[in-house]
């Protein structure tokens, strides 16, 4: 009895031991934020927290993701596995039997695992976590907010090293309603729009108070932070920032466009992270798993479709991949005439490719239903000559579009009927076929199988 007493101590002594050489990890996640908004990447939003993170760490210029909607990111990022392969490519929808997380993973080596704020994740039998959230502080009985209690708990308790932890702060900012921060701090008559905006009164008042969120967001990333040094977790800790997809406005959010799919992304590790440094080796979402998994000492399962970039993070390479993927797929969203406009994308370090599988269709999402965009509307029927072409660039999309990212980062100019680039569009149209065709993607019949995905539909 004795011996098998020292061999259980031995035992838990080990785990303990093993446990507290690992890093702690903080993956903090905006809602609906283009990158491009933010101060700390050149744009008009404030944001003093994560300015000071980027000095401390490495921001990555080249992020990208694999679909420009909440759910299927969330999916995405969580299981390192691309969505159509993992089930969940239409939004508000669920991954496939079977599919495993990061606490599938993390758990096993003693992290304590958790997720505060928005889910948007299903089933919850395949996401594992420590779930926390706080009340909506606009009211009600709404919630979903960062519970930042729950998080001083999570540090406390692991604060003496008998646990590492990963912790995702999953904030609700700048989702609409856009009904938080100070938007006075936005003058409407100073902000600068984006080309492919139309310019109204209506969008002028929304877009300020998109950028009032972004510095609430940028407020919980301070006080995350603020959290980390209470209780002397910072120097251990690897924080890891995303943006998510681009703002719910035109041509971002639910698009494959470079605002649609580009993400913000800035890692602060110390004595790993060179301070104040930059990288432009290209790194998508379904990364984050298996660099977190090499981070905590093991090698990333087969199945995933990321690969680990801890030697860009360390400075040991300053390239990851080349290519990187895209889709979207409308069936599910609001406002959407019910049409299955799907879209796949592949971006090169020079194009990106953009094959719509439904032209003769025409687009429709989310942002159909808003104030906003019927102002635009009213604009070009008006007869004003830029509203009428971005409503038909909105509504009306060829077959292919091809785009000079470097020439062209607002994807402006269809380069896909100029003879010279033939040979692009082939050799990245190749690529995106091999690459559907290892995700079992089909293309208009995944699409149309698209409301079986959502997780309503589900049969259990």
């Amino acid at each position: 009895m004795k011996r098998i007493l020292l061999i259980l101590t031995a035992f838990v002594l080990s785990v303990t031991v093993l446990s507290a050489e690992k890093p702690n990890i903080v993956l903090i996640i905006a809602d609906d934020a283009t990158y491009r908004d933010l101060e700390v990447f050149g744009g008009q939003a404030k944001t003093p927290h994560l300015n000071k993170l980027a000095d401390e760490g490495l921001k990555l210029n080249q992020c990208f993701q694999a679909a420009p909607m909440c759910s299927p990111t969330r999916h995405n990022l969580y299981t390192g596995i691309y969505p159509v392969k993992s089930g969940a490519y239409p939004n508000h929808t669920y991954v496939k039997d079977g599919v495993k997380s990061l606490p599938h993973y993390l758990k096993p080596l003693g992290y304590r695992i958790a997720l505060s704020g928005k889910t948007h994740i299903n089933p919850k039998a395949s996401f594992p976590f420590e779930y926390s959230d706080a009340p909506s502080p606009d009211g009600g009985n709404k919630k979903g907010d960062i519970d930042f209690k729950a998080i001083d708990s999570l540090f406390k308790e692991c604060s003496d090293g008998s646990a590492p932890f990963c912790l995702i702060v999953a904030s609700k900012e700048p989702h609409s309603p856009l009904n938080r921060g100070d938007p006075s701090a936005y003058p409407v008559d100073k902000l600068s729009l984006r080309p492919f905006h139309v310019d109204t009164p209506e969008m002028r008042t929304e877009f300020s108070k998109y950028l009032a969120e972004i510095t609430v967001f940028d407020q919980q990333v301070g006080q995350t932070m603020s959290l980390l040094d209470k209780y002397g977790l910072r120097e251990n800790t690897l924080v890891l920032v995303l943006t998510e997809q681009g703002n719910a406005f035109s041509h971002a959010k639910w698009s494959c466009y470079e605002d649609g799919v580009k993400s913000g992304a800035i890692v602060r590790w110390p004595g790993e992270v060179e301070a104040g440094s930059e990288t432009d080796a290209v790194v998508e979402y379904v990364d984050v798993v298996p660099t977190f998994l090499e981070i905590a000492g093991v090698e990333a399962p087969e199945v995933l479709d990321g690969k680990s970039f801890v030697p860009v993070l360390k400075g040991l390479a300053d390239s990851h991949k080349d290519y990187v993927y895209a889709l979207h797929t409308t069936i599910g969203i609001n406002n959407n005439n019910g049409g299955d406009f799907g879209i796949r994308a592949i971006r090169s370090s020079k194009y990106r490719y953009i094959w719509n599988l439904n032209p003769e269709g025409q687009f429709q999402c989310a942002v159909d239903g808003n104030k906003w965009f019927r102002s635009w509307v009213k604009k070009a029927e008006s007869g004003d000559p830029n509203a009428i072409d971005i409503i038909s660039r909105y509504r009306n999309r060829p077959e292919v579009e091809l785009y000079d990212v470097v020439n062209d980062p607002d994807n402006l100019v269809n380069l896909a009927g100029d003879p010279k680039y033939a040979a692009v569009k082939k050799s990245l149209k190749t690529r995106l076929e091999a690459w559907m065709e290892n995700q079992g993607d089909l293309g208009r019949e995944t699409e149309r199988n698209a409301e079986s995905r959502l997780f309503k539909n589900r049969k259990s």
